[in-house]
C-alpha cells in the first residue's frame, strides 16, 4: 500500500509544527521549497525536501505528479500565505480538498479585499488607492493625518507605516517607490485612516470562529507585535459583534473552508476590519489557543486538508499570553542570557528564540524584528501575566552595534 504524504509548499513560523503534526497523524510530510535550506528544521529533523520553483504552478504539478506515481497524495497544504492561492489550485487540479485560489488571490490584494468588504458594508477604514507620490499626497490630505500607509499586497507588516505628519508620509512614500522596497506586484499603496482602539483578531475554521485574542503593538510608526493575550477580555456582547463581523467577513470574501485570522481595531463605531488573513496565523498564535482551549488548530487544519473528520470542541479553558521579544537596536547579537532560568518559571510553556549569537539584526519596522516569544498560561488573566512578566524579566541579551561606516 503506498505511503500517505501530506505535501508542504514552503514553510513559515509554524512549519516545523505543520511537520510534526502530519507525522503523529501517521502522513509522510514532504516539503516543496524553492530553497530548502533556508529552513533549518528540515534538516535538523530528517524531513524529505524536493527544490522546486515554488513561483511556477507548472513546475509544481509536475513534481506532483511524479509524486503521484510513487505516493498516495492524502492532501496539499501550506503555512505560508504567499503560495496559499497556489496551494489552492494545486488541490484543484489533483482533486483534493483546498482552499478557493480565486477567493485567496482577491483577499490577497488588499485593495481587492477593502472593495469587497465595504460593498458589503462590513466595517472598514477610509481607504483610498494610490500608484504615484502626487496621489498619496492627496489621499491623505482628503482622509486627514494620521493615516496608514502600505502595500496594496504584502504580508508580515513589511512597508506598512503610521505616518503622522507630511514629513514622515513624504519619506515613507520615497521609500515604497524610490526603488529600497521589494514590491511582489505592481506598485499600489493604500492610503487608510488610522483606526485608533484597541487591537483583536478572531481565529476562524470553516464557518466557525474559534477564538479571540487581543494583541499590543511596539512604539508607532510601525506595526510590531509586542504581547498576545486569549481570551481576549471582552463583554458577551463585544464578542458576539466581533464574532458576527467575522462571519460576514468569510461570507463576502468567499472563505468559508480553511483557517482564517481576521483583525480588527475596536473604535467608536466598534469592531472595524483591519485586515482578513486568509490563512492560520503565525506562531505563537496556534500554541495559545491550544493552551487557552486544548484545540491544536494546525492538527485539525491538516485533518481537513486530507478530508478527515475534524473536531474544534474546547477540552478546557484557561487564559494563555505570549510576549514578543523584540531587539532596540541594530547590531551584531553577542549573546543571549536567562533562557534556561526563564523557561522553569511556573507557568511558563514555552521560551523560543529564532536566532542565535553572532547573528546581525537590522530592525526594518514588521514581523521579521521577532526574534523569539515566552508563552504563558493560568486559569486567571493577572497571574498569567505577572508569570510572563517573570519570565521575560529573566532573559537577556547583548548587541554590539555595526561600526561606523
Amino acid at each position: 500500500m503506498a505511503k500517505r504524504v501530506l505535501i508542504l509548499i514552503e514553510s513559515a513560523s509554524n512549519g516545523l509544527s505543520y511537520v510534526q503534526a502530519a507525522q503523529r497523524l501517521g502522513l509522510h510530510p514532504i516539503t516543496l521549497s524553492t530553497d530548502p535550506t533556508q529552513y533549518d528544521y528540515l534538516a535538523a529533523e530528517s524531513v524529505e525536501a524536493i527544490r522546486v520553483d515554488t513561483d511556477n504552478l507548472d513546475a509544481l504539478i509536475r513534481e506532483c505528479s511524479r509524486l503521484r506515481a510513487t505516493y498516495d497524495i492524502a492532501g496539499i497544504t501550506s503555512a505560508r500565505e504567499a503560495v496559499y492561492a497556489t496551494v489552492g489550485k494545486l488541490c484543484r487540479r489533483f482533486g483534493l480538498p483546498g482552499p478557493n485560489p480565486v477567493s485567496v488571490e482577491q483577499c490577497c490584494d488588499k485593495f481587492a479585499q477593502r472593495q469587497l468588504l465595504a460593498g458589503a458594508g462590513v466595517p472598514v477604514p477610509v481607504y483610498r488607492v494610490a500608484a504615484n507620490a502626487t496621489d498619496v499626497e492627496s489621499y491623505a490630505a482628503e482622509i486627514g493625518l494620521p493615516v496608514v500607509v502600505k502595500p496594496a499586497v504584502g504580508v508580515g507588516s513589511r512597508g506598512v507605516r503610521l505616518c503622522r505628519n507630511a514629513d514622515e508620509l513624504a519619506e515613507h512614500t520615497t521609500y515604497l517607490l524610490g526603488g529600497n522596497y521589494t514590491w511582489r506586484s505592481s506598485p499600489r499603496i493604500l492610503v487608510e485612516e488610522f483606526a485608533q482602539g484597541p487591537y483583536y483578531c478572531a481565529d476562524t475554521m470553516g464557518d466557525e470562529v474559534i477564538a479571540i485574542s487581543a494583541g499590543d503593538f511596539g512604539a508607532p510608526p510601525h506595526f510590531v507585535f509586542r504581547e498576545m493575550t486569549l481570551p481576549a477580555l471582552l463583554t458577551n456582547e463585544e464578542r458576539e459583534r466581533i464574532a458576527d463581523v467575522s462571519l460576514s467577513c468569510l461570507q463576502v470574501l468567499g472563505l468559508g473552508w480553511g483557517p482564517t485570522c481576521i483583525e480588527f481595531r475596536w473604535t467608536k463605531r466598534g469592531p472595524v476590519v483591519i485586515e482578513v488573513n486568509p490563512r492560520l496565523g503565525g506562531a505563537p498564535g496556534p500554541q495559545l489557543i491550544q493552551l487557552a482551549y486544548g484545540v491544536d488548530i494546525i492538527t485539525e487544519h491538516i485533518k481537513l486538508v486530507v478530508g478527515d473528520e475534524w473536531d474544534l470542541r474546547r477540552r478546557h479553558s484557561q487564559t494563555a499570553a505570549a510576549r514578543i521579544l523584540v531587539p532596540d537596536s541594530d547590531g551584531t547579537l553577542d549573546w543571549i542570557g536567562g533562557v534556561n532560568q526563564a523557561a522553569t518559571v511556573p507557568g511558563i510553556t514555552e521560551v523560543k528564540f529564532f536566532i542565535e549569537p553572532k547573528t546581525p539584526i537590522v530592525r526594518n519596522g514588521d514581523y521579521g524584528d521577532l526574534i523569539g516569544y515566552v508563552i504563558a498560561a493560568h486559569p486567571n488573566l493577572a497571574q498569567t501575566q505577572a508569570i510572563l512578566q517573570r519570565a521575560v524579566d529573566l532573559i537577556d541579551w547583548s548587541i554590539t552595534p555595526f561600526p561606523d561606516p
